[in-house]
């Protein structure tokens, strides 16, 4: 980083440096039960049996053999055990526009039974969609108490409503403002003018996407990506919390992980008591559906204050108009190092999120998975490394490594990001999906990578559209430190064509957070640094085959020291040096994030706010208070 050259030393015992995160479920905070996202979601698709899907679509076959054979791919690609159900309508009765009825219910996925169900179906009579949503809302198990998941409806249609009453679109909307994770994605089958207009309008209100499929390969292709993004959706993991409208009544938080919701234009306030000496992070990632409507000002922002003082602003905006993808932001509360601000005091703190939305935005409310830890401060007598921020030998023109790649799957979110560690790993990325890596990046190291996206096959008529692809990183407390360094870019255009984003971090430093620049401040303890990598909706519309190609080219520079104080000697391997990050899979208690692995549990709290999957450029300020504010503009990930 090439504007940021001041190098910072402290004096103070670095011997106990430690980030004490604690996972849900935690202490008093709440009464609400602990809730995580796995096997909370589910699938019923909804087919048209009406009697036009008898004709011939194209290929020797009719439209039913065609919509027969892309259910069996899509059976085929689902996870073992996933809710899915399938419903038909028009199937029945010449004429009738309550003519629906569920073939298999929404249990855990019997492949043979669904394709043996598909099979059965003759096309017949009308089209009653508005009905048939309804129904299958109802089809869906709702999550239990306390949990947050997704539940798809997956419409399939060669033609728009025949019954008038009720009306889809409306329908559509009313369902998606009822719950939390409820979606709708529509796929037009051989439709054109009003067809895919109504059909188009039913995603969107419903907060999904719709998928073009003139023919039956195209069919599959998209049936394929749309189930597959409902069951390979963000896996929550939190205890629930319920922060007010207003700074009055705020629940308390202790370290540890949760989950709330939050609509747009609403502010949601919480506490912590922090003391004079601890550093303190809270992030906040919310969780909308996949490709749901976003404009490019709908933003997440977050904020520290103590009383009338503001410690800490972040904003993250969307910056793009696509569809959307998690999004995170995240602030800190660091003690100056002369302790005479407001915001050194000891006492109590409100750590608020805020969602900002258009009038045309999706109105749904977002899931919102918040982490709360703090930093015990060095003990006294210990002299800490200097400052690093500078790229230096992580900059863009460093080498990654070569060669063949690694297949691999990443995660769904922080809590099951895959870890790799230095090397060339390939995976595979549907359109409007983000996936997640950890990679464990010790004292003085800086991680480096490359992702590249594939060369692939167009469909047959493209146009020379485009799309995007895009990644960021974040530190072991959430923090989105890949944006706004001028030295990289975390977004890239994709036209199906190979494309390249070079990201990274500057090298690990307790005294980073000294530092003003966005970029530094929070690369100020070791543990699991995570990478995000996002596909944009319209890649849809550009590439044949259902996912995408991606490689990752990850280099981990310089030597893990043994710990942060000046003159640490190289550390030695050991198993604990790959278990130290507050958000790894699976994790279920305190992660130290510090270099003595001790938890300091009661220590203070703080913010960081995080939105998962889009890419965020930073730039923080000092304010006249001394207090810090950052404003972020983020490009989606």
């Amino acid at each position: 980083m090439r504007a940021a050259t001041r190098r910072r030393t402290a004096a103070g015992a670095a011997a106990g440096a430690v980030l004490a995160w604690t996972l849900a479920p935690v202490g008093p905070a709440t009464a609400a039960p602990a809730a995580e996202g796995d096997g909370r979601s589910s699938l019923v698709m909804v087919l048209d049996s009406s009697g036009s899907m008898a004709e011939d679509a194209g290929s020797g076959r009719t439209r039913m053999e065609a919509a027969r054979s892309a259910v069996g791919t899509v059976v085929d690609s689902l996870p073992d055990g996933y809710p899915t159900g399938l419903r038909v309508y028009g199937a029945d009765r010449d004429t009738g526009c309550t003519d629906t009825r569920l073939l298999t219910p929404v249990e855990p996925l019997d492949r043979s039974g669904l394709k043996q169900a598909v099979a059965s179906v003759k096309p017949k009579g009308d089209t009653p969609i508005g009905y048939s949503l309804q129904k299958a809302a109802a089809d869906l198990p709702p999550a239990p108490a306390g949990a947050i998941g997704t539940r798809t409806i997956l419409l399939i249609s060669d033609g728009e409503d025949s019954c008038g009453t009720p009306e889809p679109c409306e329908v559509a909307e009313q369902l998606a403002k009822d719950g939390v994770g409820l979606r709708i994605d529509t796929v037009g089958f051989q439709v054109r003018g009003k067809a895919r207009e109504q059909l188009e309008c039913i995603a969107e209100a419903g907060n999904g996407r719709y998928y073009d499929a003139p023919d039956a390969a195209s069919l599959a292709r998209q049936l394929q990506r749309a189930s597959q993004l409902s069951a390979d959706g963000y896996r929550l993991k939190g205890t629930r919390v319920e922060g007010t409208a207003t700074r009055d009544r705020a629940p308390k938080l202790v370290p540890g992980q949760y989950l709330d919701t939050i609509g747009p234009g609403e502010e949601r306030h919480y506490a912590v008591d922090l003391d004079a000496l601890s550093t303190a992070s809270f992030s906040a990632t919310v969780v909308p559906q996949p490709g749901a409507k976003v404009d490019m000002l709908d933003a997440l922002s977050t904020r520290v204050e103590k009383g009338d003082s503001r410690c800490d602003l972040n904003t993250q905006f969307f910056s793009q108009h696509e569809g959307a993808t998690p999004l995170t932001s995240a602030v800190l509360r660091v003690p100056s190092e002369e302790g005479k601000r407001t915001c050194d005091e000891a006492g109590r703190y409100r750590l608020i999120v805020e969602r900002k939305s258009q009038a045309d935005s999706d109105a749904a409310r977002w899931p919102v998975e918040m982490t709360f830890g703090v930093e015990a401060p060095p003990a006294a007598g210990t002299k800490l490394a200097q400052s690093q921020p500078e790229y230096g030998k992580g900059d863009k023109d460093a080498a990654v490594p070569a060669g063949d790649p690694k297949d691999i799957r990443g995660g769904t979110g922080f809590n099951d990001a895959r870890e790799i560690g230095p090397g060339v790993w390939r995976d595979r990325l549907l359109p409007s999906q983000t996936l997640w890596y950890r990679v464990p990046v010790g004292w003085g190291q800086q991680l480096r990578y490359d992702v590249e996206f594939a060369n692939e096959p167009t469909v047959k008529g493209y146009g020379g559209a485009s799309s995007y692809g895009a990644s960021e990183v974040y530190t072991p407390g959430r923090h989105p430190v890949g944006g706004g360094t001028g030295e990289f870019d975390p977004r890239t255009v994709y036209n199906g064509r190979p494309a390249k984003i070079e990201l990274g971090t500057v090298p690990v430093s307790w005294t980073n957070r000294h530092e003003h620049h966005p970029n530094v401040l929070p690369v100020h303890t070791k543990g699991g640094f995570y990478i995000a990598v996002t596909l944009g909706a319209r890649a849809a519309e550009i590439a044949e085959n259902p996912q995408i190609g991606v490689v990752l080219r990850v280099a981990v520079l310089g030597d893990a020291l043994a710990g942060p104080q000046h003159g640490a000697p190289v550390a030695e391997r050991t198993a604990t040096d790959r278990d130290d990050s507050p958000g790894r899979a699976d994790s279920g208690g305190t992660g130290g994030a510090g270099w003595t692995g001790t938890a300091a549990a009661a220590a203070a709290g703080g913010a960081v706010v995080l939105i998962a999957g889009t890419v965020l450029v930073l730039v923080r300020r000092r304010a006249a208070n001394r207090t810090t504010t950052t404003e972020t503009t983020r490009r989606s990930a």
